[in-house]
């Protein structure tokens, strides 16, 4: 499912397949925006969590408790990132532009873009990759373009060198349209949550669809 839990966990769970309308959440983050020693002491509680539910007979209601659990990790990392440490470049109106357009660029070509969300120092994303052919875009190849298109032109602008995103990022199987409705809100409140803002319409690196927003 993502790439935030123990290895034994992130094999099974990747969707290695996209089936046709499928529909992800993905976040990924500046480089260095959560301190190590905070990231793993994440792992190491998740680890142990994990490891507990491996232990039991397989079931429906282990892998729902499994997906919980890992829902939770998603909160921990996440309320982490609103913490604010670490490097906030995309703050920069030039700097979350940039990300916005490369957002919109793919929008009808290689995904349907459903929702976007660009904090400080991490973005927030719902889209359903769009087929090509016989198969699906696959969502880590559309990422991997946007995060490094937007990599390299921001350190162009902040004249910097080095990574600019953490190679670590999230990615979640939307399961449900209850869930879909859910995961969005989650994203357009993310700036209220932080208190960057008070209502989400004033965030101006804020993005939804507009059917999307009906159900809001």
């Amino acid at each position: 499912m993502h790439n935030l839990a123990p290895k034994r966990l992130y094999r099974r769970n990747l969707p290695h397949v996209q089936p046709p309308g499928a529909t992800f959440f993905v976040t990924f983050r500046l480089a260095d925006s959560i301190p190590a020693a905070l990231l793993n002491a994440l792992h190491t509680e998740a680890e142990r969590e994990l490891a507990a539910l491996e232990r039991e007979p397989d079931s429906s209601e282990r892998a729902e408790r499994i997906y919980r659990e890992q829902r939770a990790l998603f909160g921990r990392w996440d309320k982490a990132l609103d913490m604010g440490q670490g490097p906030a470049w995309l703050r920069q109106p030039d700097i979350a532009g940039l990300v916005a357009q490369a957002m919109h660029y793919f929008d009808g070509q290689r995904y349907d873009l459903l929702a976007f969300c660009i904090m400080p120092n991490h973005v927030h994303v719902v889209l359903t990759p769009l087929s090509s052919g016989e198969t699906c875009y696959p969502l880590a190849q559309t990422m991997h373009s946007v995060k490094g298109y937007t990599a390299r032109q921001a350190n162009l602008l902040l004249v910097r060198s080095g990574p600019f995103w953490q190679h670590e990022s999230y990615d979640h199987f939307v399961r449900d349209p209850a869930e879909l409705e859910r995961i969005i809100g989650y994203v357009l409140h993310n700036p209220v949550k932080a208190k960057l803002c008070e209502q989400w319409r004033d965030w101006p690196w804020t993005y939804v669809t507009p059917t999307a927003g009906l159900a809001l």
